[in-house]
């Protein structure tokens, strides 16, 4: 020792880095609440699946208010076109005066064609609920 109290550094082990220590919990995953599948809560009709459920009939009741309303201006649109302009209902179409043929010949395949597309955009709002309910 020297006089101040000192050890001599020469006499001094040497120093080493404290030692890194791992903390670990016995409990490796945190509590979670248990998750119920979409579905099941629009089978028990809880809060979450009317809610669910609500947003797909509010989409397809859209998409029908959307294609009855393209209907109805087409088929409610044409008497109104061959009052505007008479000189169309003089006109015949194979020996059939055209406001007939176009209530006979066109109006069906519009019909159909409308059914097809709502048809076919309903299947995809189903499709796009079914990923939203199994992706929750």
């Amino acid at each position: 020792m020297t006089k101040e109290g000192r050890i001599p550094r020469e006499w001094r082990p040497p120093r080493e880095s404290p030692r890194r220590v791992a903390v670990t919990s016995p409990r490796t995953a945190a509590a979670r609440r248990p998750r119920y599948p979409a579905t099941r809560e629009i089978d028990e009709q809880t809060g979450l699946g009317e809610v669910y459920m609500r947003s797909l009939l509010r989409t397809q009741f859209r998409l029908a208010l959307f294609v009855c309303t393209v209907l109805a201006c087409v088929v409610g649109g044409l008497p109104l076109l061959f009052l505007l302009i008479p000189a169309l209902r003089e006109v015949d179409l194979l020996g059939v005066p055209l406001p007939w043929a176009v209530l006979a010949g066109l109006i069906y395949p519009a019909f159909v064609l409308g059914a097809w597309l709502y048809v076919r955009q309903a299947e995809r709002n189903e499709r796009h609920f079914a990923e939203l309910v199994e992706r929750r």
